[in-house]
């Protein structure tokens, strides 16, 4: 092996074989527990638990999807039931996303799911090992925003 390629880092092709096999075996932990949803859609409701009735602006800031991304997962959520689009009575122009009955049953076996993840994920990890990691990976994310933000 060159010099050039034991200095070459690998963070970006880590994390994304780190989220392909995470999302596989997420994936099939929500059809253990009978959640139809996926975990991109699951990124979505996940807002919406912490905040319901947002802007479409709003919840693609917070997901960091593209509009055209979100709007066609939002149409899905839509027909299963999950979400329904609400005029803002302040601002008619302005639609927003609303949970509904179905999610709010949904939410607590998506949680229990999203919690066995986070223990395979930290599995001998120590409490400050954890911390270090979050901040670290908090940081590339706030650098790839900077960064696109920038371009914008």
């Amino acid at each position: 092996m060159t010099k050039t390629m034991k200095q070459q880092r690998q963070a970006g092709f880590l994390m994304a074989k780190i989220r392909q096999v995470g999302e596989r075996i997420f994936d099939r932990k929500l059809k253990e527990y009978g959640v139809e949803i996926n975990p991109a859609q699951g990124r979505i409701m996940f807002a919406l638990w912490q905040k319901d009735g947002i802007s479409i602006q709003e919840l693609a800031k917070k997901t960091q999807l593209g509009k055209s991304t979100l709007t066609s997962m939002l149409d899905r959520l839509e027909a299963m039931g999950y979400v329904k689009r609400q005029c803002c009575k302040k601002d008619r122009r302005k639609i927003l996303i609303k949970r509904t009955e179905k999610d709010k049953a949904m939410e607590k076996k998506y949680a229990k799911v999203s919690q066995e993840m986070t223990e395979i994920w930290y599995q001998r990890f120590s409490a400050d090992e954890i911390d270090g990691f979050e901040a670290y990976l908090q940081r590339i994310l706030n650098n790839l925003v900077d960064y696109e933000n920038r371009d914008a």
